[in-house]
């Protein structure tokens, strides 16, 4: 019956240590870090494939298009 009283106490000790650790402090730390890496990323690559699409996609095919029917 000792025993099993010790293993219990020890528990509770060990729970409470638990609750007043801050070992999870950083967690949402982590989230905002990885929330802010998404959102730029979204930006950069929105702004990529709208700079492709409509600047240089069309220019390349016109230079691609005026080599190829070279009437010389």
């Amino acid at each position: 019956m000792r025993k099993i009283i010790t293993k219990a106490a020890l528990k509770a000790i060990q729970a409470k240590e638990l609750l007043k650790s801050r070992i999870g402090e950083n967690f949402v730390d982590s989230g905002i870090k990885i929330l802010i890496a998404v959102v730029i990323g979204a930006l950069l690559l929105g702004g990529l494939y709208s700079l492709f699409g409509d600047t240089i996609l069309p220019t390349l095919t016109q230079k691609v298009t005026e080599m190829f029917n070279f009437a010389g």
